[in-house]
């Protein structure tokens, strides 16, 4: 599945020949165009371009789904039924690459908190089995991105795919049971990501997180959301607490925006329940609130609701990718202890974490307008308009029970 040109391997096809690539699929009948999009984007060609290409090849369709591995059920209950066997035929041709070990050193520590210079593989390889409560990943999300750590951040799919289920793999390793997996990435990764997690982990929750940056992209619908994928390890979490939010009312007249007719007694006055559709995180574009410059960041807001929705004081928060340093700040702030890595340069976050005060204060004004059913600005105007609040319906539930 990480093995690059795996379509044109199997046929027996040389991408860089122009030519050999030309008169193949003049021999095949699949255009140079079809034959590169299946390639490139290891998909497994279906209908006539199928059919075409096994007979061009000589290839039969097991073969080329095997060589692929874009395995439908069928294939995998085969191979499930003879497992023994194929698992001696693996071990006996597989070959061990060594790879260059990188060194990994410690960065920066707090009361807290440890900070790697790294590579998250390679300082997953020394944690312990079972030892963190809750992990939060940010990869890079292959955009071409240019970053300071001079990494790759334009792989084929095929082949970041493979590089993500590797660390998420010792993710889940080192994951304790109970402990929750949030996994933040675009949806078009997430989409091929969740197939792996959930042959390993229990689903939870896809969590869409509405973020706008107002930026055209022609022949697409506009895309406006980023997903955080919800696992735990186990049959349930060890820890769930989420906050609740604010009912939303008209700014203007303060008005109800959603009529909850006979059920507003009901009402929790700690707020309504969160979904798994966010639409009040904002990106983090002022200066004041940013800690790299030209690199997107994590809100704290996001990684707060995340912490305190999966656990509590004291526990370990891992996270591999350090970028700016989100995850660790909020950890330190909210006493739990944390553990992170950066490829790249760490001076960013070492520099955030000597505005931690400043840092506290944003997330303080984060955490006082939640929790409570209507802010206490909202609900001193409703009071003066003659509108409902929490109080008032219980009193009069209370009355009419009386008589």
């Amino acid at each position: 599945m990480n093995q690059p040109d795996q379509l044109f391997k199997l046929l027996g096809v040389n991408g860089r020949d122009g030519e050999g690539l030309s008169k193949f699929a003049k021999k095949s009948g699949v255009s140079v165009r079809k034959l590169r999009y299946y390639n490139d984007n290891n998909i497994l060609p279906s209908g006539t371009d199928l059919k075409l290409l096994l007979e061009a090849s000589g290839l039969a369709e097991l073969e080329l789904t095997l060589g692929m591995g874009r395995l439908d059920s069928s294939v995998i209950g085969s191979i499930q039924k003879r497992a023994k066997d194929i698992a001696k035929i693996i071990g006996s041709e597989e070959k061990i690459e060594q790879q260059n070990q990188r060194t990994c050193s410690v960065a920066f520590t707090t009361t807290q908190g440890k900070l790697y210079r790294g590579d998250c593989q390679e300082i997953l390889k020394t944690m312990a089995s079972e030892s963190v409560d809750l992990v939060f990943a940010d990869p890079p999300f292959n955009l071409k991105k240019l970053y300071p750590s001079n990494i790759d951040d334009n792989l084929k799919s095929e082949r970041y795919i493979h590089w993500c289920q590797q660390w998420i793999q010792e993710c889940i390793r080192v994951l304790k049971h109970g402990g929750s997996l949030f996994l933040w990435n675009l949806p078009r990764w997430n989409v091929a990501l969740s197939s792996f997690l959930d042959g390993r982990l229990n689903f939870r929750h896809w969590i869409s997180v509405d973020i706008k940056y107002s930026l055209p992209i022609h022949g697409r619908l506009y895309p406006s959301h980023y997903a955080l994928l919800y696992y735990v390890k186990g049959d349930k979490p060890n820890v769930f607490h989420p906050d609740r939010l604010p009912m939303q009312v008209c700014p203007h007249c303060y008005g109800d925006l959603k009529d909850y007719g006979g059920y507003k007694d009901k009402m929790n006055p700690l707020g309504v329940n969160l979904s798994d559709i966010w639409t009040d995180i904002p990106p983090v574009r002022h200066a004041k609130y940013k800690r790299r410059n030209g690199a997107n960041e994590l809100s704290l807001k996001l990684v707060d609701r995340i912490v305190e929705m999966a656990s509590n004081e004291g526990d370990l928060i891992f996270d591999p990718f350090g970028g700016s340093g989100t995850t660790y700040m909020v950890a330190e702030l909210k006493s739990r202890r944390w553990l992170g890595c950066a490829i790249g340069p760490v001076d960013a976050i070492i520099d955030g974490f000597k505005k931690i005060d400043e840092e506290r204060e944003i997330l303080n004004s984060y955490r006082a307008r939640i929790n409570a059913l209507f802010l206490e600005e909202v609900k001193r105007h409703r009071r003066k308009l003659g509108l409902w609040t929490s109080e008032s319906v219980r009193v009069k539930r209370s009355q009419t029970e009386l008589f």
